[in-house]
């Protein structure tokens, strides 16, 4: 029996609401509350299913220049949500959790266009993926899911469907003896 692949993907969640053409309608050109939030939870939605079975997924957001951010972390759909703590950027913490990843000889992939997280990551020998190549990855999932939905039949091909119409009635004549 072939052993589990054990993956984890971790999403830098501003970044990618930023850099990610799927996300700019959302966020642009107002950034309220709304609009952010609206945003943070189509993210969060796409990530679960981007993610599946076959990833182990977290989305952490920068909560570093707030004063209440604990860093706690919630599960939506199997997906790990967090900010960071007050004082602490999403880029330290998706560097520790790689690097923890790592140690523990997992196969990590980092969704972000950050150069420097990229950079970094990277060393630590970990994947990375752009914001935009994350977005073209979910397009093709919706795809994918419109495909799926919308079953073609296959047509059947016979003899008769490729031969002219006369020599087809000969044939049909011959079969029925007539």
């Amino acid at each position: 029996m072939a052993a589990t692949r054990r993956r984890v993907l971790i999403v830098d969640g501003y970044n990618v609401l930023r850099s990610g053409s799927r996300y700019r309608q959302v966020t642009d050109p107002d950034y309220t509350d709304d609009a952010f939030n609206y945003a943070r939870d189509r993210l969060v939605n796409d990530v679960v299913i981007f993610a599946g079975r076959t990833w182990r997924a977290t989305v952490v957001f920068d909560g570093g220049d707030n004063a209440y951010s604990t860093g706690e972390e919630e599960r939506v759909g199997g997906v790990r949500v967090m900010f960071s703590p007050a004082g602490q950027s999403a880029d330290k913490v998706i560097e520790k959790l790689s690097h923890e990843a790592r140690e523990r000889q997992l196969e990590v992939l980092v969704v972000t266009s950050d150069a420097t997280i990229q950079d970094t990551v990277f060393g630590l020998g970990v994947d990375r993926m752009s914001a935009e190549g994350f977005c073209r990855e979910l397009e093709a999932l919706d795809t994918d899911a419109k495909l799926d939905a919308q079953p073609k039949v296959a047509h059947k091909r016979t003899v008769a469907d490729r031969i002219d119409g006369d020599t087809l009635a000969k044939l049909r004549a011959l079969r029925d003896g007539k």
